[in-house]
């Protein structure tokens, strides 16, 4: 039985259907050739680019007018693998399943590679051939702002658009992406981000710099030395005062106060406190000048430092600097162990455990362990402007140090605060946006001793759901914080009765009582707040952030945890915790969680 022929219509229409079927498999098979070819040339630049940023951070670190030549063929590498990615064929390939966000991420990356390298860092670097690092190191007490000024411009033009290639990756959606290009976007991302931040600073500091150092008439400033062995919210008690005198360049020490003595004789509050932060701290902030820093927003404690500071000396400073003895280890990285006033040598492998324990053992009169910071203070920075050490050594511990918050400043020219405001040297309150949930997590000794010395924090994040189709509905976001008091079991007996307090203010000897404030993320709703102990915790609010207190009593060897969930309706896909900065310069205290496959963080 034969089969009956298909009429000429249907023969004809199966020819044209396999003719387009045909010709789609071609132009697919072209397009996929097209995009291969492209995209392995694009791979080759981006490797290069990959394989030499190391030898250009160094030179940017080290020589920023010898890096020009490697970053001219770094950025010539970064043009051609954003030309070899932005042609309409591949703009077209982006479109298709799976392999399309792979397309799509590798062009972002490549797109925001050539923002960094050639709009961003390499116009910077022509604009420095002049300048160099050593130029800015101290000579004779005095450092040449010249070179800072004629920066300005161009560094504020080149944190603009690295801030602007950090976006762009930031804007890229991780879901999708599998293998080698998701771990590239990671690891850009983290590149991209720490280049914005780093051009960031350079930008504050090329502007803020010549008139901090009195480029147009002497300055004076206020700098507060904490104590991270007595915790408050934003490090330890204000336990030392310098003033710092600048004149065209020339940087002196001109006095030394201890907390104790600006706080010896205040009655009274010096200034009214608003209710908010009465309801949370009550006036004790304003009546001694070492609970200054209790208040985490140094946008508040530094007018507050420089009125105590005025009332109780008759000077007027312009500005408030804060710092710890984790920042002068910092520093003796960079200059190198400087000799203190009693023959002993302080360095950065050491200059922590004696500043806060060491000192304590040494001297039981409270006065001369108050010289004894101040003598060891005085030398760090002596040994910085006789121009000892290291410039870019100098550069990345305070670069380091502004990272972990623990450089603060606050300046009393309107101009100069507007500069400082929205960078980690400002030390505000965290701020939730659309991206971004953020906790404050700040600690205060309640026992009136040095015990904080020994108490370890771990703090951590945690997303309830990350799946992209959760990103605006009503989530729930977990913060968990454990304290460990790692203090001796016989830390009643075998610790300085100054450390332990020795009962003092109502706490048993070796006992760490912690008053740990956490701050809500804005807008965010309390679930529920719990502790290991079971005890409670009061409320309060300050500017618009609700503020859970918990109070803990830890004994020697013993630790504490608490755990706050919150939830909102919200588009952020990260989580913060701004935690206070302690004796331990290995903890990052900032804690990040990405609302991801893996949505923990950790610090500890």
């Amino acid at each position: 039985m034969s089969s009956s022929p298909l009429p000429p219509a249907m023969l004809t229409a199966g020819r044209i259907a396999a003719w387009v079927l045909g010709g789609f498999l071609i132009l697919l098979i072209a397009i996929t050739a097209w995009v291969g070819v492209r995209g392995v040339l694009a791979y080759q630049h981006l490797s290069r680019i990959e394989a030499g940023i190391a030898d250009a951070s160094s030179a940017l670190a080290s020589e920023p007018a010898a890096a020009g030549a490697t970053l001219a063929r770094l950025a010539s590498d970064a043009s051609a693998a954003h030309d070899l990615t932005s042609d309409p064929v591949w703009h077209l390939a982006e479109r298709t399943p799976w392999i399309g966000p792979q397309l799509s991420a590798f062009a972002t990356v490549a797109a925001a590679g050539d923002t960094l390298l050639s709009e961003a860092l390499l116009p910077l670097v022509t604009a420095a051939q002049d300048t160099s690092f050593d130029a800015l190191k101290p000579v004779n007490g005095r450092i040449d702002t010249t070179g800072l000024s004629a920066l300005a411009e161009p560094a504020q033009s080149a944190a603009a658009k690295s801030a602007e290639a950090a976006e762009q990756l930031g804007g890229i959606n991780r879901v999708p992406l599998v293998g080698v290009v998701s771990r590239s976007v990671d690891k850009s991302t983290e590149v991209f981000n720490q280049a914005a931040n780093g051009l960031d600073a350079l930008s504050r500091a090329t502007r803020l710099l010549p008139g901090l150092l009195g480029q147009n008439g002497e300055r004076n400033y206020l700098v507060v030395v904490q104590n991270n062995a007595e915790w408050r919210s934003l490090g330890g008690i204000a336990g030392t005062a310098i003033l710092l005198k600048t004149n065209e360049g020339a940087i002196s020490l001109a006095g030394t106060e201890s907390g104790t003595s600006l706080s010896s004789g205040i009655k009274n509050p010096v200034v009214d406190l608003p209710a908010d932060v009465q309801g949370i701290y009550e006036t004790r902030p304003a009546r001694f000048f070492q609970n200054l820093t209790q208040i985490p927003d140094f946008t508040f404690d530094g007018p507050l430092a420089r009125e105590m500071y005025r009332q109780r000396t008759g000077v007027d400073v312009n500005g408030v600097i804060s710092l710890d003895p984790v920042v002068l280890s910092y520093l003796l990285k960079a200059t190198g162990p400087v000799t203190l006033p009693d023959g002993e040598t302080l360095s950065a492998d050491n200059a922590v455990q004696m500043l806060l324990s060491d000192v304590y053992q040494r001297y039981k009169d409270p006065g001369a362990q108050d010289a004894f910071f101040a003598g060891a203070t005085g030398a760090v920075f002596n040994a910085f402007l006789e121009g000892r050490g290291s410039t870019v050594s100098l550069f990345t511990g305070l670069a380091t140090a502004a990272d972990q918050r623990r450089v603060l400043m606050w300046s009393a020219d309107p101009a100069e605060q507007d500069i400082l405001e929205g960078s980690s040297v400002a030390g505000d309150l965290p701020i939730t946006d659309g991206e971004t949930a953020r906790f404050g997590v700040y600690f205060n000794d309640g026992g009136g001793s040095k015990m904080s010395y020994y108490v370890k924090p771990e703090v951590s994040l945690a997303w309830d759901q990350c799946s992209p189709d959760d990103r605006n509905t009503s989530r729930q976001l977990s913060l968990r914080l454990s304290l460990a008091n790692t203090a001796p079991a016989d830390a009643a007996t075998s610790l300085p009765t100054y450390v332990t307090a020795n009962g003092a203010f109502g706490t048993a000897p070796g006992t760490a009582t912690v008053v740990n404030n956490i701050y809500l993320p804005e807008g965010w709703e309390l679930v529920s707040a719990t502790t290991s102990d079971g005890t409670g915790f009061t409320t309060g609010s300050l500017k618009g952030r609700q503020v859970l207190t918990f109070g803990f009593s830890l004994l020697p060897q013993t630790s504490g945890d608490l755990t706050v969930v919150v939830r909102e309706t919200s588009t952020a896909a990260n989580a913060e915790a701004i935690v206070t900065p302690t004796a331990d310069a290995t903890i990052n205290p900032t804690v990040e969680a990405e609302c991801s496959v893996v949505p923990n963080a950790t610090l500890g």
